[in-house]
């Protein structure tokens, strides 16, 4: 069985000097990584399982890759946020992100608090709640087609990404299985396990895409069937290692206890999904949006890979939500509030740097990037030209999600929400809309007024960390744990100036 990577030691005592910092720096960076490493290259791989079946069908046809975008990132984009809570991955992984969210919350501060027989039961209920959304999220899939004709996609394309969106039903499900599991290990830092699971599942599911789409023949079918297939291989794998490895880490077996308080716990994850969803649905509406522009199949597929790229850095950057999430709960748990807040402010510090690093490398390869996802000369030029403003959203999406952790970890979701629909939908989509429609600009319009939503909500919610109280979270993160039916946190006497 893994150990914990993260050792209770005491609170920070204050930085007085440049030399404590960079001690703080270097020992908030190794803790970070060592959960962040694992868990980014863990998603990073599921991602490419995205990614991989976009360029596999994208290599059929243009037709092809713009209907499976479009199922991927419109569709599939939706869950995830609903059901755990992050970035750009399909509209079933949202919703079932968003609804975990409250799970990774939970199981850190309890973990914190040195209650650990609380982590299986969370688990638990959250498997039932995601299940129950599930099955309440079946007629986005079963009707897609006719959604996507009424938000105004070419015929073709709606078709095509009808289809196979009927086809990886089996991956929803899974997801609901997927998410909580992870949040369980994520909670205790036994992420070497999830990277290791993740990197072979990445290899069966090529092999499966060369096997389903080349050798049988069985094109976008095949794309699906290898999707779902590699999807609950995941879930499995980890389900099997929590009931085999982490009987004295938080799993006691199935108990009735996970239907207690169940509404309650519904409410907290509604808010989460709400989060989530409102961030995720926002870039999603971009790609609605490019839909309707002239030429749909160059606008969507040019957008759709820049989308692919962006996600590949955002992948690493659920890592790093992750792990701040981790970081700032299970330091709430145990009552280190200083602690919380240097982690948070390394945090962003260093993920600011490799979003710059991000933007440069695309800057530099904005002529060449593309043609790992086609061989359409006409949408090679059409990404480059949308490389700006992809590297500028690497840069704000390198802070955006360490925020997001912050909010998670501490259990802010519902202040985040109302800040993300006022800055995307109040402020951003207008602008794009004027931008794009009305002035005429486009896809680049669009996006260029995106990024201004973005950036708005990035910068209040920094004002909002700026503004924290950290004592007053560590007295709310007790008062949660009594609530949800632990014992109460000994609270060690700090500083009221944290």
């Amino acid at each position: 069985m893994e150990t914990p990577l993260i050792e209770v030691d005491g609170d920070y005592p204050p930085v007085r000097s440049v030399g404590e910092m960079r001690q703080v720096l270097w020992k908030e960076s190794v803790k970070l990584w060592k959960i962040a490493g694992p868990i980014s290259f863990n998603i990073l791989c599921q991602y490419m399982t995205n990614s991989v079946t976009n360029i596999f069908v994208g290599h059929i046809g243009d037709l092809e890759l713009s209907a499976i975008s479009i199922a991927l990132s419109v569709i599939g984009t939706f869950s995830f946020g609903f059901m755990n809570n992050e970035l750009e991955y399909a509209f079933d992984k949202q919703v079932m992100l968003g609804m975990g969210s409250a799970l990774e919350t939970l199981c850190g501060q309890a973990f914190g608090a040195g209650q650990i027989y609380l982590l299986g039961i969370y688990m638990q209920r959250s498997w039932i709640i995601l299940w129950v959304t599930c099955i309440a999220l079946l007629p986005i899939y079963v009707f897609a087609t006719p959604i996507l004709k009424f938000l105004g996609q070419d015929d073709d394309i709606a078709d095509l990404a009808g289809k196979f969106s009927i086809l990886i039903i089996p991956q929803l499900f899974s997801l609901a299985i997927n998410f909580p599991t992870q949040k369980f290990l994520q909670a205790q830092s036994k992420v070497t396990v999830l990277a290791w699971i993740g990197f072979v599942a990445l290899v069966i599911h090529v092999g499966l895409l060369c096997l389903f789409v080349y050798v049988f023949d069985w094109g976008v079918t095949g794309a699906a069937i290898a999707f779902d297939i590699t999807s609950w291989e995941i879930a499995v794998a980890q389900v099997v290692y929590v009931i085999v490895w982490c009987k004295e880490a938080g799993w006691n077996g199935l108990s009735w206890l996970a239907f207690k308080d169940i509404w309650a716990f519904v409410r907290l994850s509604f808010a989460s999904a709400v989060m989530l969803c409102l961030e995720i649905w926002y870039m999603m509406s971009m790609i609605i949006l490019t839909g309707h522009l002239d030429n749909a199949v160059i606008s969507v597929g040019s957008l759709s890979i820049c989308m692919n790229f962006n996600g590949w850095e955002a992948m690493l950057f659920i890592g790093v939500n992750a792990a701040i999430s981790v970081r700032v709960s299970n330091e709430l748990g145990w009552g280190h509030s200083r602690a919380a807040k240097y982690s948070v402010y390394v945090t962003i510090f260093e993920s600011l740097l490799i979003g710059i690093f991000f933007m440069v490398v695309i800057l530099i390869t904005k002529d060449y990037f593309a043609v790992i996802f086609t061989n359409s000369e006409d949408l090679q030029r059409a990404v480059s030209r949308l490389a700006f403003l992809l590297g500028v959203t690497m840069v704000l999406n390198s802070v955006q999600p360490v925020i997001s952790g912050v909010a998670v970890g501490g259990g802010w979701q519902a202040l985040v929400a109302y800040i993300n629909l006022g800055s995307y939908y109040v402020f951003g989509l207008p602008l794009g809309f004027f931008l794009g429609y009305k002035l005429k600009l486009g896809v680049e319009g669009l996006w260029a007024g995106m990024i201004g939503g973005t950036a708005l909500q990035t910068l209040l919610l920094l004002f909002v960390l700026y503004k924290t109280n950290w004592n007053k979270e560590v007295e709310q993160t007790t008062e949660r744990m009594r609530k949800w039916g632990g014992q109460e946190i000994k609270i060690p006497k700090i500083d009221e100036n944290v």
